[in-house]
């Protein structure tokens, strides 16, 4: 990641819509609006950097929920994934995550000096917005079912759970966390809670595998 006291915010101004190329086709996007001073506090990190042809890539973890986050790493050749959509900007490419893009309208990096230097900032107003579909990726579907349903229930206990990924297309792994890890509930909690709502509200999943490490007790609720 990037760091040099790199914030996440949320805020709302316009994207500028731009030609790319993209998989082999040419369409418009709507692209991440960096301004002038972050790009050239950007271009002066890709700089130092040893790697040549160097860019970053714009990315949210679990988008449309809760726990949504806005990330802006360095991104090396090679590093960006095949479905990323490529964006040149005057000093550098960014790389989007294009499960990410409609998440990020509006979005906008800036960068203000203080004395200590200066603060890159990103502002994702829409980041946290639920936006899921019958055609949305079936991990976007478990987060907005895990962050919407099951975790506020969780959360009297002190616990939640979160999605690690999917195998097989339809076996969903999850994590426990807080008042659920090591909690001698759990198992029930998986099956007659988690394991239930998740198959009733996404039929295509057929499975629930829970990677806890539940040998760890200090937070457990029971």
């Amino acid at each position: 990641m990037i760091e040099a006291g790199a914030s996440l915010q949320r805020s709302s101004l316009n994207r500028i819509p731009r030609i790319i190329e993209h998989q082999g086709s040419i369409r418009w996007i709507e692209m991440v609006e960096i301004k002038e001073g972050a790009q050239r506090y950007l271009q002066q990190l890709l700089e130092k950097q040893e790697d040549q042809d160097i860019g970053v890539r714009i990315f949210i973890t679990e988008p449309g929920t809760p726990m949504a986050e806005t990330c802006l790493a360095y991104c090396r050749p090679g590093e960006e994934q095949p479905t990323d959509i490529r964006v040149e900007y005057p000093a550098f490419v960014a790389w989007i995550d294009q499960a990410s893009e409609r998440f990020l309208e509006d979005a906008v990096v800036d960068f203000s000096e203080d004395r200590m230097g200066g603060q890159l900032t990103i502002k994702a107003p829409n980041a946290k917005v639920p936006s899921v579909t019958e055609d949305s990726p079936i991990e976007e579907r478990i987060n907005y079912v895990l962050h919407t349903e099951v975790n506020p229930s969780l959360a009297s206990h002190g616990g939640m759970v979160s999605l690690v990924e999917v195998v097989d297309e339809s076996v969903a792994v999850l994590q426990f966390g807080g008042g659920c890890q090591g909690c001698g509930m759990v198992d029930l909690t998986l099956k007659e809670g988690v394991e239930k709502t998740l198959l009733d509200q996404l039929p295509q999943l057929t499975a629930v595998k829970d990677v806890t490490d539940h040998s760890v007790k200090e937070n457990a609720y029971y």
